[in-house]
């Protein structure tokens, strides 16, 4: 299992620039990775959402991508994009009432392979974020590796490791429990909420990227000062 913190991360896209098989891949590590004493202040951003048919990669499919650039200051949701991509398995029920992608959505989707260019481009230069980091980068390495013969990595700003940090003693005991509290949620819309943000319907992935740059924005202007570097949040 690779320990993405102990990374060197411009170090590593150097090599898998040099090293890597695919055109497309080759290009995205040629756009280089930043140090990781760049203050976020001066980080190129991009919030990711990924809706899948389960939560194994080995086993489920990714059936949506959402992506939204943006910094510190701005959420730039002109150059948004959004995909509905045709999974390799089939959707079942349960994924379906999860995300609300239905059979006749995906009848003429494409297959994400035939998007990973658009996909590889909008993500080049920039720092993903998102919330849960093991869902997007676990199934865009699993699906780029089935596609091209080899993964995807980059690093990940994790709006939910970012809230369990701030929140650090969340769990409550047994004796809590049985007066009748609650565990504190870290989830996407729970964490939201503590900073005043709204609510949006969840699960679909265009809308979940949003409330996840939304989500940070807002994390950083109450935890972290811009010059923080970008080093001490990612993984």
């Amino acid at each position: 299992m690779t320990i993405y913190r102990a990374l060197d991360w411009p170090q590593r896209f150097a090599e898998l620039a040099a090293n890597s098989q695919d055109q497309r891949l080759r290009a995205y590590y040629s756009a280089g990775c930043i140090a990781a004493d760049t203050p976020l202040a001066d980080v190129p951003l991009v919030a990711l959402d990924v809706e899948t048919t389960g939560l194994d990669p080995q086993a489920n499919a990714i059936v949506s991508l959402g992506l939204v650039p943006l910094d510190l200051q701005r959420i730039r949701c002109a150059e948004s994009r959004y995909w509905v991509v045709k999974p390799t398995g089939e959707l079942n029920a349960e994924s379906v009432t999860f995300h609300h992608i239905t059979h006749s959505d995906i009848r003429h989707a494409p297959r994400l392979a035939h998007v990973l260019d658009e996909l590889l481009e909008a993500l080049a230069g920039k720092v993903v974020v998102a919330h849960y980091r093991n869902i997007e980068r676990n199934f865009l390495d699993q699906a780029v590796r089935q596609y091209l013969g080899e993964g995807l990595i980059f690093p990940i700003i994790d709006t939910m490791e970012l809230e369990a940090r701030v929140h650090p003693k969340r769990n409550i005991s047994w004796w809590d429990r049985l007066r009748g509290r609650e565990r504190l949620s870290i989830r996407l819309a729970d964490s939201r909420l503590r900073y005043g943000l709204p609510l949006y319907s969840a699960h679909h992935a265009l809308t979940d990227a949003l409330a996840c740059a939304e989500l940070l924005q807002a994390q950083v202007a109450t935890h972290y000062p811009a010059h923080t570097p970008v080093g001490a949040v990612w993984s």
